[in-house]
């Protein structure tokens, strides 16, 4: 039965053109992941997207250094893409990033990669209830912080934005992997009053 089922598909996908072929492989993947053991998981479903359907989001936190990004880029070049641009699709058959801003800006800008990757890119999507804007922060802020790297002013500014939306310290300290002081801290760069409304001082935090 298997060997037959996999004949007929390599007979279908002979037969198509080189786009319906990415987008038929596609479709076979997200058929198989509705039923796969591991579907909770992104990474058992990666997709083939157009670069031009996928855009950067605009809190990023995370900065490459120009040794760092030549060296991502050799192994883009050598290696191929080992890991998939992580993403939400924020509108049908668009898609905003949450981890691989310079994975993405590599694979779409370097002449030699367009050329490999024929102008698509490899996503994995995460689950449809983690699209709102705090998720996607959240998101891109775990991945970040996992890999020890990130700007103390973007991620400030995140923190903010967080707060604004109405998250309490706790709720951003859980989602994003800090403790309350770091918090804090880190509200405390943005320097505005309304974000410590409801934090009470000690002596020791006291302007003298």
């Amino acid at each position: 039965m298997q060997q037959r089922l996999i004949k007929e598909m390599e007979s279908y996908l002979q037969s198509l053109s080189e786009s319906e072929r990415i987008d038929a492989i596609n479709t076979f993947r997200q058929a198989i992941h509705k039923m796969s053991p591991f579907r909770e998981q992104p990474i058992d479903c990666v997709l083939w997207v157009k670069q031009d359907d996928i855009s950067a989001n605009d809190y990023n936190p995370n900065n490459v250094a120009p040794p760092e990004k030549r060296l991502l880029s050799q192994s883009l070049e050598i290696d191929g893409f080992t890991q998939p641009i992580v993403v939400t699709e924020d509108a049908p058959q668009h898609f905003e990033i949450v981890d691989g801003f310079h994975r993405h800006e590599i694979g779409k800008n370097r002449a030699a990669l367009r050329r490999q990757l024929k102008g698509y890119l490899p996503v994995t999507c995460l689950r449809k209830e983690r699209r709102e804007k705090y998720d996607r922060m959240a998101a891109t802020i775990r991945h970040n912080r996992a890999r020890g790297r990130h700007q103390i002013n973007a991620m400030s500014d995140i923190v903010r934005e967080l707060s604004l939306l109405g998250w309490s310290d706790e709720k951003i300290g859980k989602e994003l992997g800090m403790d309350g002081d770091e918090v804090l801290r880190l509200k405390q760069i943005n320097g505005l009053l309304e974000m410590f409304a409801d934090r009470r001082y000690s002596e020791a935090w006291t302007v003298k």
